[in-house]
């Protein structure tokens, strides 16, 4: 049997450390928290936060965790890749 996690968000396939720290930044505490986001809101907020320009990736890995939070299906943050490029989806702020 193996342990629970300590945070329900680590249960998310793409959630790890990292992301976990930056949705805590982003005062997201449950994967019910997740449901009515966008990755663009998520992503946009982490940089105002910050005051730094993230890798385009966290937007993928925001796309991965809000899709398995509404639908339950587990895809890998890299299946987000394709469709931001495609979409250039990734809001720019200036100033960072």
């Amino acid at each position: 049997m193996s342990a629970k996690p300590k945070n329900e968000l680590l249960t998310l396939q793409n959630v790890g450390p990292a992301t976990l720290k930056d949705l805590h930044l982003l005062n997201i505490k449950t994967i019910e928290d997740l449901k009515d986001k966008t990755p663009d809101q998520l992503y946009e907020k982490l940089q105002e936060i910050t005051g730094t320009r993230h890798d385009p990736c966290v937007w993928d890995v925001f796309a991965a965790i809000i899709h398995e939070a509404q639908t339950g299906e587990k895809l890998p943050w890299w299946h987000w890749s394709k469709i931001r490029k495609n979409q250039n989806v990734i809001p720019v702020k200036t100033g960072i």
